[in-house]
This record gives structure tokens, C-alpha cells and sequence, in this order.
């Protein structure tokens, strides 16, 4: 057509991205050495819904570093940031662990409740912990994930960050025997090894003049920094160490685990044991509106799976296996946004005393 063109000369207008409306959770991660990697799928997956925020994250153990390279993350990127640290950990967490080729046949026998603690490497190593303290089987004070950690988190940079998620880290005081907490503003390497130093894998961790082990000893983890320092009234605890287990543990290292499992949970028993008793007390009108708050409760678990590994699979960096995990955690997280997002804010989605008491 004479002086009318065929282009159109005007670009489409681009479209407004309306903002989400986004529920504020804190999150409660328990240790669990290279269990760990399922908190890392549920964090990834997390991390991927814009209608969730962070308030706070209250850690131990595993639960620790997942924790802080998420925060690191986070300021550095914020969402994608937090979830390519998380990913970038977890393969040097992989590369360090990587001592021989496993034979291709082990993940399907892991799956098939191929019992790994009776492997002789396992076994030795078991009765060398048994037998001698790591102030003499590691004099040097040797740990590969001291340099994982500097490698993945410029901690300095973390502790000057305006990230908005608040970090509280638990670590167990060797002589007085009572949980240190410790905030964001002073988290550095060391601190955070201290909440996942094993006792009889490493010498305590040394920080100004105190001693740390784990702090899965006394808070697995700790819920109380959340309460007393979150506005967010919603609290996701991400189990790693099975609650319940069906079977009756008969060898000694079936046994031992189960031990270490019903130890490191007991603390988190007891903080559920409070805030049910307060949770009553508010919803029977028996405390004066505002004196007390209400807490909403919920959890992201594998109870199924994680039944079936056994202790020496919380040793075991294979990439398949750190990744079957994190892909478990991403769907768990998956199942339990889908079903329970809309609860958010309102009530709990556990029933605390049926799961806890």
C-alpha cells in the first residue's frame, strides 16, 4: 500500500512484572554430615519460590554450612546467588571426598539397603575412632572442610553484608556443656566448624579461650534463636535424622547410630515440648493477648528414605549420591510448598504433639 508501512515501527510495550505476594518463613537446619545434601535440594528448591522470604535460619552441623553458604549466596545474588553457592559447595565438598572410583555397582546396592557400614575401610576407621582420640590419630588437627569452607564463603564479606536473613549457628561449649549460639556479625571459618566438629573425628575447635564440639548436642538445632529474635512466627524445621525408625537396631553400629540419632533430636523434643505448652496456653485464652506469641510449626522430611542409609552413607561424598539427596530434598520441598504454602502465617502443618511429644 502506497506510504503506509508494512513494519510496524512502535515496540510492544514491555509488561509489568507484578510483584509476588510473598509469605515469610524462618528455617530450623539439623546436621547430618553428607545427609546434608538433602537440606542443600530443599534450600535449592526453597531458594526457586519467589513467594517465600527468609526471616531467619537457625543451624547445626551440616545444617551450618548449608546455612552460611546460602546466606553468602544470597548477598552476593540473591536468589540464583544463594543456589549456585550451594552447588558450587557441594562439589567441592565432592572433589575432597574423592579419594578412589567406587565400583559401578554401588549406588544400586545403596538402594537396595546395601549396608555400607560393613565395608573393611569403614570398619577400620570405626575402630580407629574407638580406640584413640583425634588428638592422636590427627595431630596435626587436619580437616578438608576447613579449605572447602574458605573456598566457598568470603566470610568477612558475609559479616559486612546487609543480607536480609538472619544466621544463628549452634555449636555445644565442651567444659560447661551448654549451647553457643553464634549470630552472623562474628561467623567466620572456625565458628562454623565448631558446630560440626565430631569429637571423635576432630579436636574441638578453640575459640577464644573455649572449646566446641557439635552442636547437635545441645541444639539439633536450636529453635529459641528464632523465637526471641524473628518477627516471622513461622518456623520449617528441615529433619535430616529420622524421628522414628521401624526396625529394632541389633548390630553395635545399627545400635550406636540409632544412639546418636534419638541424642541429637532430644533437644529439639524438648523446645517442641515448650512451644506446645505455650501454643495451649494461647489458644486456651489463658495468657493476655500479645504477652506470649504463637508459633506455627512445620517440617520437611524423608523419613522413607532416609531410613534406609545407614551411618557410614553420612561419610560418603559421591557426587551421585550427594545429588540423589539434594534431588530428594527438591521434591520433598516440592510436595510440601504445593500442599502447605496456603497454611503459611495460620497454623501449623504438624501436629506437634502427635510428632514431637
Amino acid at each position: 500500500m502506497d506510504g503506509v508501512s508494512t513494519k510496524t515501527s512502535a515496540r510492544p510495550a514491555a509488561r509489568k512484572r507484578v510483584p509476588v505476594a510473598q509469605k515469610a518463613i524462618n528455617l530450623a537446619l539439623q546436621g547430618g554430615g553428607a545427609h546434608g545434601a538433602f537440606t542443600w535440594g530443599v534450600l535449592d528448591r526453597l531458594a526457586e519460590e519467589e513467594r517465600i522470604a527468609f526471616d531467619g535460619i537457625s543451624a547445626t552441623s551440616a545444617g551450618a554450612m548449608n546455612a552460611v553458604v546460602f546466606a553468602y549466596g544470597w548477598s552476593l545474588a540473591g536468589r540464583e546467588g544463594a543456589r549456585k553457592a550451594l552447588a558450587d559447595f557441594w562439589r567441592r565438598i565432592s572433589d575432597a571426598a574423592r579419594v578412589a572410583p567406587l565400583q559401578p555397582s554401588w549406588f544400586d546396592r545403596m538402594m537396595q539397603n546395601y549396608s555400607l557400614q560393613f565395608s573393611p575401610v569403614f570398619m577400620a576407621f570405626d575402630l580407629i575412632s574407638r580406640l584413640f582420640s583425634p588428638y592422636e590419630f590427627n595431630p596435626l588437627n587436619r580437616n578438608p572442610l576447613r579449605d572447602v569452607l574458605r573456598d566457598s564463603v568470603d566470610f568477612e564479606a558475609l559479616r559486612k553484608s546487609d543480607c536480609p536473613i538472619k544466621l544463628f549457628l549452634s555449636a555445644t561449649n565442651v567444659r560447661s556443656g551448654k549451647v553457643k549460639v553464634f549470630e552472623r556479625s562474628e561467623i567466620c571459618a572456625d565458628r562454623t566448624l565448631a558446630s560440626a566438629c565430631l569429637p571423635f573425628l576432630f579436636q574441638a575447635v578453640e575459640i577464644e579461650g573455649e572449646h566446641y564440639w557439635d552442636g547437635g548436642y545441645m541444639g539439633n538445632p536450636a529453635l529459641f534463636p528464632l523465637i526471641y529474635n524473628c518477627a516471622c512466627s513461622d518456623i520449617v524445621v528441615v529433619h535430616i535424622n529420622p524421628l522414628y525408625r521401624e526396625k529394632l537396631p541389633r548390630t553395635a553400629a545399627e545400635i550406636m547410630n540409632r544412639v546418636n540419632e534419638i541424642s541429637f533430636n532430644s533437644s529439639l523434643m524438648r523446645e517442641m515440648r515448650a512451644i506446645a505448652f505455650v501454643t495451649r496456653l494461647v489458644d486456651d485464652g489463658m495468657v493476655k493477648s500479645g504477652d506470649l506469641r504463637r508459633l506455627f510449626i512445620h517440617a520437611i522430611s524423608a523419613e522413607q528414605e532416609m531410613n534406609k542409609l545407614g551411618v557410614a552413607s553420612k561419610f560418603n561424598g559421591d557426587w551421585t549420591f550427594l545429588t540423589y539427596l539434594r534431588d530428594t530434598g527438591r521434591q520433598h520441598a516440592h510436595n510440601w510448598l504445593a500442599e502447605n504454602f496456603d497454611r503459611l502465617g495460620r497454623e501449623s502443618t504438624v501436629d506437634i504433639r502427635q510428632q514431637y511429644l
